[in-house]
C-alpha cells in the first residue's frame, strides 16, 4: 500500500488515480485546506494534518504502508514571499514529522514532490540536476530544506531509506477522462487563470512584467502535463523497488519553453476566444526562464511525456474547465 500525502490536491489526485489504475492500493491523507475530498475517488481517504505526529503514527500502525508519495505543501511563490515562516513550518517542519513516523514504522521508500524553484535564476538553459541550488523565494528554499533532510535520512547507518526527489516544472492540464482536474482556490496557475477569462469568470489576465530578457519580454516556462507527472512518480517508485537502485533526483519537464504571451495565444486558439490582457509590475521571486533538461529521467526511469505539445495540454485543461462550469 502507498500512502499519498496531499492526495486530494491537483497533482496528488492524478497520481492516486494512476496508482489505482495500475493495481496499487492507496491511502490518501489531506487536511483539505486546499485539497478537495471529492477528488479522492480511489483508495481510502483520511483527513489528517501532518503537524499531528500522534495521528500520523497511528495511521502507519493501522495500514501496511510500503512507501510514501509526498505532495502536501503550500505552493504559492508570492504567498511564500509574504509569509515565509508559514512555508518553512508547513513544507519543511511537517515533512520532518512525516519522516519521523516513517522511521518509527520502518517504512523505507519516499517519493518527494520537489520543484524547479530550487534552482532560482538559472545559470544555464536547459537546467540539469547538477545546476547549483539557489532558490530566490521561501517556497523554493523550503523544498531545498526537505531535499537536504531526505539526504540526511538516507545516510543514517541504521536506516535502509531511499528516496526519489522529482523536481518538476509547471504542472498543467487535466485528466483526459475529466474525472479530476485543476481546482485551486485561489487559483495561481497561468493556464486555468487564462481559461477563466475565456469562460467569462474573469475580466482579464495579468501579465507580470513584459520587460524580461526573453524574445517577447514575458517569462518563459516549461509546461508538463499532470498525467505525465503521475506516470513519472510511479516509475520513480518502481525504480526504488530494485535493490541496487538508491536515492536519486530527477528533473521532470517537456524540455520546451513557452512565454506567458505564447501560452495566452495557445489558449485563444483552443477556446476560440479573445483574451483581454493587462501588463502589471513584475512579481518578486520570478526568474525570467525555467526550462528543464529531463534526459536523466528519460534515460534512467524511461520517462517519456505523452503530452509533449502545449496545445494538447491546454485542450485537456479546457475540457475540465468547461465541465466544472456546467456542474
Amino acid at each position: 500500500m502507498i500512502l499519498i500525502t496531499g492526495g486530494a490536491g491537483y497533482i496528488g489526485s492524478h497520481v492516486n488515480k494512476q496508482l489505482n489504475k495500475e493495481g496499487y492500493e492507496t491511502v490518501v491523507l489531506d487536511n483539505l485546506k486546499f485539497g478537495h475530498e471529492e477528488a479522492v475517488k480511489w483508495g481510502e481517504f483520511i483527513k489528517c494534518d501532518l503537524a499531528n505526529s500522534s495521528e500520523l503514527d497511528s495511521i502507519f500502525k493501522k495500514f501496511d504502508i510500503g512507501g510514501v508519495m509526498h505532495f502536501a505543501a503550500f505552493t504559492s511563490v508570492a504567498e511564500s514571499v509574504e509569509f515565509p515562516a508559514l512555508y518553512y513550518k508547513n513544507n519543511y517542519k511537517n515533512t520532518l514529522n512525516l519522516l519521523k513516523s516513517m522511521r518509527n514504522a520502518d517504512v523505507k521508500k519516499f517519493i518527494f514532490s520537489s520543484t524547479a524553484a530550487v534552482y532560482g535564476n538559472p545559470e544555464e538553459i536547459p537546467i540539469t540536476e547538477n545546476h547549483k541550488l539557489n532558490p530566490i523565494n521561501p517556497y523554493g528554499k523550503s523544498k531545498v530544506m526537505v531535499e537536504e533532510a531526505l539526504k540526511r535520512e538516507s545516510q543514517l547507518e541504521d536506516r535502509d531509506f531511499s528516496y526519489s526527489a522529482l523536481r518538476y516544472f509547471n504542472a498543467s492540464g487535466a485528466d483526459p477522462e475529466c474525472e479530476i482536474g485543476e481546482n485551486h482556490n485561489p487559483e495561481t496557475h497561468l493556464i486555468p487563470l487564462v481559461l477563466d477569462v475565456a469562460i467569462g469568470k474573469r475580466e482579464n489576465i495579468s501579465i507580470f512584467g513584459d520587460d524580461y530578457d526573453t524574445p517577447d519580454g514575458t517569462c518563459i516556462r516549461d509546461y508538463i502535463h499532470v498525467c505525465d507527472l503521475a506516470q513519472a512518480h510511479i516509475k520513480a517508485y518502481k525504480y526504488l523497488d530494485i535493490s541496487e537502485n538508491k536515492s536519486n533526483i530527477f528533473n521532470l519537464g517537456n524540455g520546451n519553453g513557452f512565454s506567458v504571451k505564447e501560452v495566452i495565444g495557445t489558449c485563444e486558439k483552443v477556446t476560440a476566444e479573445v483574451i483581454d490582457k493587462k501588463i502589471v509590475d513584475r512579481r518578486e521571486g520570478d526568474p525570467a526562464i525555467l526550462v528543464a533538461d529531463s534526459e536523466k529521467a528519460k534515460d534512467i526511469l524511461q520517462f517519456k511525456p505523452n503530452f509533449d505539445d502545449l496545445e494538447k495540454i491546454v485542450e485537456t485543461a479546457w475540457n475540465w474547465h468547461q465541465k466544472m462550469e456546467n456542474i
